[in-house]
């Protein structure tokens, strides 16, 4: 799946991680591949899993 690099950062800024966000900002690609990118999203905490269900919902998926 691909995800905008923008709603990755939104979704780590919500839970307030805005270390993290600006790191991700800077390391991942403007489109983010979660099984190309798996390993970067799981250094920034965000479960690609989870990305295609309610949390997908939430970063305006």
């Amino acid at each position: 799946m691909q995800i905008p690099k923008d709603k990755i950062i939104e979704m780590i800024k919500s839970r307030g991680d805005n270390d993290k966000a600006e790191q991700a900002n800077s390391e991942l690609p403007d489109q983010v591949d979660t099984d190309k990118d798996k390993g970067l999203l799981d250094k920034f905490g965000v479960d690609p899993g989870s990305l295609g269900g309610g949390l997908g919902d939430k970063i305006g998926l």
